[in-house]
């Protein structure tokens, strides 16, 4: 319980320290090259390790982006849909790294070590992130789908609906 607060606190204050970026139309657009390790302690460069497979990421920018991440993942889940999916939490600025490691342990208590390995958390490219799609209503995930070649061919950054999960389906 205390690490939760902990973590909570953190999360608070890391968010007062962000830059605030308007938020960005990228479909077409290439996915910016950044790096992030997985809860599983493995090393990530997106989207360069996504092996050329389509790939969604669902990327949070607060703590309270889960809300809308759990929404997604439970609509895929239900409507069976095939695509490799990664939770990308993102944090800008020096402060969140040095509290990486409390940050990283308070997710690891929250989520089963199955899935470990398809949560990545970006810390030092979270500015570059944030530019590139915008961190405006943080709160709302960042559902990218990106073709073989890391281009974006999805971009959806309004809170889950059904409209937009069959968008996206639609797609694959």
């Amino acid at each position: 319980m205390m690490r939760f607060i902990l973590v909570s606190v953190a999360l608070l204050m890391l968010s007062a320290c962000s830059i605030s970026y308007p938020n960005q139309a990228i479909t077409g657009q290439v996915f910016p090259s950044v790096s992030g390790q997985t809860l599983a302690q493995q090393p990530m460069q997106l989207p360069q390790d996504l092996n050329g497979a389509v790939s969604l990421l669902l990327i949070g920018y607060k703590q309270d982006s889960q809300f809308d991440i759990d929404r997604w993942l439970i609509g895929l889940d239900m409507t069976q849909t095939k695509v490799p999916v990664y939770e990308v939490p993102t944090i800008q600025g020096l402060f969140p790294r040095m509290f990486s490691t409390l940050i990283d342990n308070g997710m690891r208590s929250g989520i089963p070590k199955p899935l470990w390995k398809g949560v990545v958390t970006v810390y030092q490219d979270g500015e570059q992130v944030q530019a590139f799609t915008g961190n405006e209503n943080p709160n709302n995930a960042r559902v990218v789908l990106l073709d073989a070649q890391g281009k974006v061919i999805y971009f959806y950054d309004q809170g889950f609906s059904v409209d937009a999960l069959n968008a996206l389906r639609a797609l694959l």
